[in-house]
């Protein structure tokens, strides 16, 4: 079974397992071994064949139509990210190109320089770190208590022993990421530094793996994240994710301070304070 056939029968069996029968004008029925909807009374909503059904979550390489699919999603109560992601994972749409990318040119970094004092960094969308500005890399020096091995916002969080300590919307933020990684995966099944990273830290985090195995989907959107500054205290920040048309597999992460004493505690954050 392909990587990509496997992604999609596990995605569907995620989805069924959070829709109850009482979602879709189901009676509740008794005991249920399982949670959500059984394959039988999904294929009968959708108004697709058991059989066909059952081979798509076995993910069998038959082939699926648009229509039925359609179907499916709408049966299924998927968001309009999670039907592009469906229709992805079922090879309905065409899979966008991969393209080199590098965090050096020269615009961005230019204007990474110019947001200082607000910390930014620019990653891909699998998290690495490629290049951050002189506030982030302030903001985040203390981070960690032991050798930072991987230059990678996840692993940063969920490997560093004193994370929750630090992060103190941890179990808001960390779900938010998985998602937009997960979300982000569906261009990369099958490369080889994707499944490499992936299959370390699944093996690494158990909670990584936890939360990759939900299947959750999440857009871009603006956030609270709260930080434990070992000299400026606690920070507040709006954290802005701006794609970078140029460059799809890039983003740039913008930490805006969210209140007055974020702002005026912001510099004592910086290693060098008279060069601000």
């Amino acid at each position: 079974m392909s990587t990509r056939r496997t992604e999609l029968a596990e995605f569907l069996k995620a989805c069924r397992a959070r829709l109850t029968p009482e979602a879709v004008g189901l009676p509740p029925g008794g005991r249920r071994r399982t949670p959500g909807l059984r394959r039988e009374e999904l294929a009968q909503l959708a108004g697709v064949g058991v059989t066909w059904y059952t081979w798509l979550e076995q993910g069998r390489p038959i082939n699926v139509s648009g229509q039925v699919l359609d179907a499916v999603a709408t049966t299924l109560c998927l968001t309009d990210l999670e039907r592009a992601h469906l229709y992805s994972l079922a090879e309905a749409t065409p899979v966008r190109a991969k393209t080199g990318v590098h965090a050096d040119d020269l615009v961005l970094a230019e204007i990474l320089t110019a947001l200082d004092p607000l910390p930014a960094v620019i990653t891909n969308t699998r998290y690495d770190i490629l290049q951050p500005n002189k506030a982030y890399s302030d903001l985040f020096h203390d981070w960690h208590s032991m050798p930072c091995v991987h230059r990678n916002l996840l692993w940063c969080i969920v490997t560093e022993p004193l994370a929750r300590k630090q992060l103190l919307n941890y179990d808001t933020e960390v779900p938010y990421l998985v998602a937009r990684m997960r979300a982000a995966y569906v261009e990369h099944i099958g490369d080889p530094a994707w499944e490499t990273d992936l299959a370390r830290l699944r093996k690494l985090s158990p909670e990584f793996e936890q939360l990759w195995s939900r299947h959750e989907l999440a857009e871009p959107q603006p956030r609270l994240r709260r930080i434990q500054h070992p000299i400026a205290g606690e920070l507040s920040f709006t954290v802005t994710e701006l794609t970078v048309p140029s460059h799809p597999d890039l983003i740039l992460f913008i930490e805006t301070p969210a209140d007055e004493q974020t702002r005026t505690q912001l510099p004592l954050t910086r290693r060098n304070p008279a060069a601000v």
